[in-house]
């Protein structure tokens, strides 16, 4: 378990043409799914993009977010230490798969090799490193980024309907994976979803918008 992060949503209130879109106060402990559900139009994406550092200039906002103590609300996305995994698993189509998985390592880390079989290892694609991801099936797609996400060492996560595209049976066993992959990290992680199942395998707090 790694030291244990927290993501806070302090009074945060996002605001399109004057009128309030959401209004979220929440604190994600290490490890925790925080689950945002909500259909179409809710405000769901802009929530992410509001945490992720790339807010549309059609949106006002107020209320800080806190990584860790740090206040990170005027940070540049790529400062704020939150990793993204989204629907589509967007490899590099000019990179192998352990190209995929070295882009995002911080420079500094040792053995990045060996870290990429390990991980690769990890998720039952033992041997797949110099594979080329056009190769690869959906479920191994979305295995390659969630563990290229893990390996750029991030200190939050934010999930945007990830398994909404994988077939019905391999959704359940992607949840899991995810799930387990990042409360093993200690991740802090909010993810939005319309799937029910989505929220009922996350297992931690759930918020409905547009009630």
């Amino acid at each position: 378990m790694s030291t244990g992060h927290r993501l806070v949503l302090d009074e945060v209130r996002l605001v399109l043409a004057g009128s309030t879109l959401l209004e979220l106060d929440a604190e994600i402990g290490p490890g925790e799914v925080f689950t945002v559900m909500g259909p179409s139009g809710s405000g769901k994406s802009t929530l992410l993009a509001y945490l992720a550092g790339f807010l549309a200039p059609a949106f006002q906002a107020s209320g800080r977010v806190l990584l860790d103590d740090s206040d990170i609300t005027r940070l540049p996305a790529e400062r704020r230490g939150i990793g993204l995994l989204f629907q589509d698993p967007l490899l590099f189509p000019h990179l192998s798969v352990a190209g995929n998985l070295r882009f995002g390592m911080p420079r500094a880390m040792p053995d990045k090799a060996a870290r990429v079989e390990t991980a690769l290892a990890q998720v039952g694609l033992a041997g797949f490193g110099p594979r080329d991801p056009a190769t690869l099936s959906g479920g191994q797609k979305a295995r390659v980024a969630l563990m290229r996400l893990l390996l750029s060492a991030p200190r939050a996560v934010l999930l945007d309907e990830p398994f909404s595209k994988l077939d019905r049976q391999l959704r359940h066993d992607m949840r899991r994976l995810v799930f387990d992959r990042l409360r093993e990290a200690g991740l802090p992680s909010l993810l939005v979803t319309h799937d029910r199942e989505d929220a009922e395998d996350a297992g931690g707090r759930v918020i409905e918008l547009g009630q």
